[in-house]
């Protein structure tokens, strides 16, 4: 018969209740190893950061054409003799950028933006084999979570595609009367390397935080500010990649006044090349000239989606839609400074700093409207 109980005992008194298991039933059990993988993916993030300063500085001191091969293995080794560096100089003397600017480039010269460009492309093969060796160990020891192989293998392969695209935009300044790679190709190497940034960022932010907290953080998304924050990056990624034209063919220092060009709005003989189109990427003046106007309309966007960001009902969501609107602001200064002091190396690199931040802190915004951070009625 069973013994009678109290109306005043608990509920499961003497009953060892079962230990909770962290994040829930949807992380429990796992073997998996969010937290290391993170920090993995966030090592890659400033490498990769590095591989873009590194790469505006070796095209500001004309470094990128000194490499003459594409040799993914054995590149990897500098000359080590008089001789190899000499047979590095002659094919380096064969190309029109010396013939044409650099005859008065002598062996020690040469080595001066040799080392440049072989510092970038190791760089490179360094971020490669960081990334190899990191999916090898977490994958044969079966730690990569599920549905997340494929988003690693997805930044192997850009970066595969990043070193092909590097080559392709150095074999464009290697023939003809071409003195520097074509501007194109150069805004297709660089927006590419923010391309990875950007799914690195993105994997880096939710990998912060539990599968569960991430499925009850979808439910409170704001929709509308992340719809803003998708269009934001798209309008800053363009306007990197119009950054990247001007680079490629050094329109920033063709005219350096402001807000005026040569005395006008529009600057003088938009269209003076043949075909029209050309002017687009090979116009000095009208590449400097898009640039700024899509700078612009920028900056407009910008003070739209902070009004609207600061409105949310999210404290962090704030405070990331205002950061990021404060670095546009910022680079917005810095890019008119970088026109009237005709581009410096110095100050090129700083606006070229400025832009991998706007980009790294739209994308945060972005996120934080899509998974908001569950706060206290006290906020």
């Amino acid at each position: 018969m069973a013994e009678k109980r109290s109306i005043f005992e608990e509920v499961g008194e003497g009953e060892q209740a079962p230990a909770p298991t962290r994040g829930g039933m949807i992380d429990a059990g796992r073997g998996d190893a969010r937290g290391t993988i993170r920090a993995w993916l966030m090592v890659l993030f400033a490498l990769v950061v590095v591989m873009i300063i590194v790469g505006g500085l070796t095209r500001l001191t004309d470094s990128g054409l000194s490499i003459t091969e594409w040799k993914p293995i054995t590149g990897a080794l500098p000359p080590m003799s008089v001789e190899a560096w000499e047979e590095e100089f002659a094919k380096y003397q064969a190309i029109p950028e010396f013939q044409i600017e650099n005859k008065w480039m002598k062996l020690e010269d040469f080595k001066g933006i040799y080392w440049w460009e072989w510092g970038h492309r190791q760089l490179g093969r360094v971020i490669g084999l960081v990334w190899f060796l990191g999916f090898l160990h977490f994958w044969f020891r079966k730690q990569i979570p599920t549905g997340w192989t494929g988003r690693l293998v997805l930044i192997g392969g850009l970066g595969g595609l990043q070193g092909f695209i590097g080559w392709w935009m150095v074999a464009s300044g290697l023939t003809g009367s071409m003195t520097d790679v074509a501007s194109y190709r150069l805004a297709t190497h660089l927006g590419l390397a923010f391309v990875i940034l950007g799914f690195i960022a993105w994997y880096v932010m939710l990998l912060g935080r539990e599968e569960r907290d991430l499925m009850q953080a979808r439910r409170l998304r704001e929709a509308r500010l992340f719809s803003l924050g998708t269009g934001w990056m798209h309008f800053a990624f363009l306007q990197i990649l119009l950054g990247a034209l001007v680079a490629g063919i050094g329109a920033g220092r063709s005219y350096t006044d402001w807000p005026l060009m040569g005395g006008q709005v529009v600057p003088p003989r938009p269209f003076m090349l043949d075909p029209w189109w050309s002017n687009f990427f090979e116009n000095p003046g009208l590449v400097q000239f898009i640039h700024r106007v899509v700078g612009y309309l920028l900056a407009v966007f910008t003070f739209m989606a902070w009004m609207k960001g600061r409105n949310s009902a999210n404290r962090i969501t704030q405070v990331a839609f205002s950061a990021a609107a404060a670095a546009v602001a910022i680079q917005l200064g810095l890019g008119i400074y970088t026109v009237v002091t005709a581009a410096p190396w110095q100050v090129a690199i700083l606006h070229q700093i400025g832009a991998i931040a706007v980009w790294a802190l739209i994308i945060r915004a972005r996120f934080a409207a899509q998974y908001p951070t569950v706060q206290s009625v006290r906020g």
